[in-house]
């Protein structure tokens, strides 16, 4: 049986990550409070994100933008979008 948390995202019990996602304090609080689900639409989220706007990885505001987007994600908040992105119908 897979572990359980209680996702900040979806304010529900949902599967939890296996292993933290980023090292250090700040990984151990996403595996704590965000369920695979919501980590993996971040990460599709992310990809959009660093492709649309050509984000170098390797400057540090790079990475905290992304780190912003990220917490106003799983916090429900407005997120940038990639633009031009159209989500696919279901």
């Amino acid at each position: 049986m897979s572990q359980t948390v209680f996702c900040r995202k979806y304010q529900q019990e949902l599967d939890a990550l296996p292993f933290p996602p980023l090292p250090g304090k700040k990984g151990q609080e996403i595996q704590a409070s965000v369920s695979r689900r919501a980590w993996e639409e971040w990460q599709a989220l992310q990809t959009r994100l660093i492709n649309e706007k050509h984000l170098n990885m390797l400057e540090p505001s790079s990475r905290e933008y992304l780190m912003e987007q990220m917490e106003r994600f799983f916090d429900n908040r407005e997120t940038d979008q990639a633009e031009g992105y159209v989500p696919p119908s279901s």
